[in-house]
């Protein structure tokens, strides 16, 4: 068993390395799929599956994009409308891809792991959610209650007592709330008015209903937000008692996420007020007894992700941190990331081009990716370090015919500059990352992204005009 891991904030580092670069929610990153992976592809890579007689438990996603109000933050695929009707086209468009789906993992479709995100799924009204929940059990086979962990991301200002209590007689265990601040000012700079006690009297029903796990969404970095503010907001959060916490980084990138133009440059905190924030942040809940998992996340230590990270089977993938590594994810809904047998399929952003795949029977995937040996090889490295913070160097190339240290030789050749800074450490037998290296952890899984590697070739070698010109596709590590 692994001991707890632990993080240090040092903000001379984190200054010196912060830059541009993948969340590794995947390897290789979404931006490597292309349009000429299609529905035949994915229909391949599932035969691949039945033929070996695949039988591992599946993940399944479901995306419901529609909000009724525009949080000017926010960077998710969601449609801003209050007319409800558009949810219930949605709903039966996505029971017929579910079915689908189950369909196609006839004899291999047992569900131990189940996530609503949107937008917000609790758009849906109650009847049209217990509907979608019957739909789903008809054509998957659920794992028992104990055993499976059924999410739903929750806007605390979309239900109320009785609804909550509805959810979880629907099936769902675990809640995610969004909350990002309490401050009045940064509420109001955001739009989105959340009071304290409104979210508490959710969270309050969450644990009256008997859900397993509660965890809420922060954000630092946000217009008006100040130390003292966020002191005030994580004292509060503290008090609540969460068993999960995801503390996000905002990424002001209003050239991809219109949204964001609402909010004005002038008052977003400067670099070294985030920074200051991200340290009392890391100092208040490390002190509150939680644990870092890793990349914004924290979680009480007897929480099912920070067992799951002592045990060795943490998993990372489009939803973030996983207790279920084995599973293939099957991911339905409008803009909706599968990975399955060796391969990814995102299906078509748009809700006009969803309908018109599923209306001709098809799948809606719109474009994918198939994994090499080089890529399925480098996925588990960048896997292993973002989950564990640490590498087995014989395990990881067990098999090959060539020894890590001769496949990977630039990259160790790169590492050396993180060995230098005190953030990893390298022997014969194990990579590992330190916890003044556990923040930077995006920094030094990109060492090993060939993929990342060849695009800055390609682009040192642009014109200085042309590479100004290329917008940038990734949030700062920092």
């Amino acid at each position: 068993m692994t001991t707890m891991p632990s993080v240090q904030f040092d903000a001379d580092i984190i200054r010196k390395l912060s830059m541009s670069g993948p969340r590794y929610t995947s390897y290789p990153t979404a931006d490597r799929f292309t349009a000429r992976f299609g529905y035949g592809d994915y229909l391949e890579a599932l035969a691949g599956l039945t033929y070996r007689g695949g039988r591992r438990p599946l993940s399944l996603y479901l995306h419901v994009p529609f909000c009724d109000r525009l949080c000017y933050y926010c960077a998710c695929n969601k449609i801003i409308t209050k007319d409800r009707s558009k949810a219930a086209t949605y709903l039966g468009y996505l029971k017929q891809e579910t079915a689908m789906q189950g369909k196609l993992f006839a004899g291999m479709n047992r569900v131990e792991q189940l996530h609503l995100g949107g937008g917000t799924p609790t758009y849906f009204s109650n009847a049209q959610m217990g509907e979608l929940m019957a739909h789903l059990r008809r054509h998957f086979d659920f794992a028992p209650d104990a055993e499976g962990e059924y999410s739903i991301e929750i806007d605390p200002r979309t239900v109320d007592a009785r609804r909550i209590h509805s959810l979880r007689a629907q099936g769902f265990n675990r809640a995610s709330l969004g909350v990002q601040d309490f401050d009045p000012d940064v509420q109001q700079a955001v739009n989105r008015i959340q009071p304290y006690e409104e979210t508490m009297a959710v969270m309050n029903a969450a644990r009256d209903a008997g859900f397993r796990s509660i965890s809420v969404d922060l954000i630092y970095g946000l217009p008006q937000q100040t130390l003292r503010t966020m002191e005030q907001t994580l004292s509060k959060i503290i008090v609540a008692n969460p068993d999960r916490i995801a503390l996000y980084n905002y990424a002001h990138m209003p050239h991809l996420f219109k949204p964001q133009r609402r909010i004005s440059e002038s008052d977003l905190p400067a670099s070294a007020a985030k920074l200051d924030m991200l340290a009392l942040c890391i100092s208040r809940l490390t002190a509150a007894g939680y644990v870092y998992i890793g990349m914004d996340h924290f979680a009480k230590p007897a929480d099912d992700l920070a067992v799951a990270q002592r045990q060795g089977r943490l998993h990372r993938n489009f939803q973030g941190y996983s207790t279920h590594a084995e599973t293939d994810l099957v991911a339905c809904g409008v803009s909706a990331i599968s990975a399955v047998n060796g391969t990814y399929s995102q299906n078509e952003k748009t809700l006009d081009e969803y309908y018109a795949k599923l209306d001709a029977g098809r799948l809606p995937i719109a474009r994918g990716y198939r994994l090499g040996n080089d890529d399925l090889l480098r996925r588990l490295v960048v896997q292993r370090l973002m989950c564990d913070f640490a590498l087995s160097l014989a395990s990881a190339t067990e098999g090959m015919a060539v020894p890590f240290r001769e496949y990977f030789a630039p990259e160790l050749r790169e590492l050396q500059a993180f060995v230098a800074d005190g953030l990893v450490t390298l022997d014969d037998d194990w990579l590992s990352v330190t916890p003044k290296g556990r923040l930077l952890i995006r920094n030094i899984c990109m060492v090993f992204d060939r993929h990342l590697r060849e695009a800055r070739l390609q682009a040192a070698a642009m014109p200085a005009a042309a590479l100004a010109a290329q917008p940038l596709r990734f949030s700062r590590t920092i």
